[in-house]
């Protein structure tokens, strides 16, 4: 009985001296697995793709080009900046869209309507007072004769804002290149040239968009 006594109490003092090593390692195992947790390399969050949609207008061809994935979608005439109001090129994003907008300018404010300048769509881009839009005016499609802003037939412009959305990438680009070459074919020749300036000297019945605010 004495000894089974003294047994229990020696297993007692083992079981106390143990204790807390048994802690202690307990936690260096958590400590280990909380710095191994925090050095693991964490999946990269998956991002949202971008959109591929891009349109590149040039102002030489005047034409614009709705791009899918580098894919030409349609080609649209257009109407780009006069020589005394020029289109201003560079890498630019639909900021805005608007269905029938309103023209405003100083002193001038035109509602929607078949004699508002902007037409029945407007686009604006990431600079201020410039944006695609349509048209009171048809038969200016195809000429250097407005203010800046690059001008659709209103048919046109209502089937492109369908396809167009506010952060879509806008090319406009002053000069043939090789792209634009790929994308709109050859330059015009020469003779078409002098004919397209002498036709942007007439003068069209529209008030278009002086850089006033939509």
């Amino acid at each position: 009985m004495q000894w089974r006594v003294a047994t229990t109490k020696k297993l007692k003092r083992a079981s106390n001296k143990m204790l807390p090593s048994a802690l202690i390692g307990l936690a260096l195992t958590l400590s280990a697995t909380a710095v191994y947790a925090q050095n693991t390399p964490k999946p990269a969050a998956v991002s949202t793709p971008h959109s591929t949609r891009r349109v590149v207008v040039s102002i030489p061809d005047r034409k614009l080009a709705l791009m899918e994935e580098n894919r030409v979608v349609k080609i649209y005439e257009v109407a780009v900046g006069a020589p005394s109001s020029q289109s201003p090129s560079g890498e630019f994003q639909i900021a805005e869209r608007l269905e029938n907008p309103t023209y405003y300018s100083p002193g001038v404010v035109i509602e929607p309507g078949a004699g508002n300048p902007l037409g029945t769509r407007w686009m604006g881009l990431n600079i201020k007072g410039f944006g695609i839009h349509g048209t009171n005016s048809p038969d200016s499609i195809g000429y250097n004769v407005s203010h800046g802003c690059i001008r659709l037939r209103n048919r046109e412009v209502e089937e492109l804002f369908v396809h167009l959305k506010v952060g879509d990438r806008v090319s406009v680009i002053a000069e043939r290149s090789d792209e634009v070459a790929q994308i709109f074919g050859p330059a015009p020749d020469s003779s078409s040239t002098q004919t397209q300036a002498a036709r942007n000297a007439v003068r069209f019945p529209s008030a278009d968009e002086p850089g006033g605010e939509r």
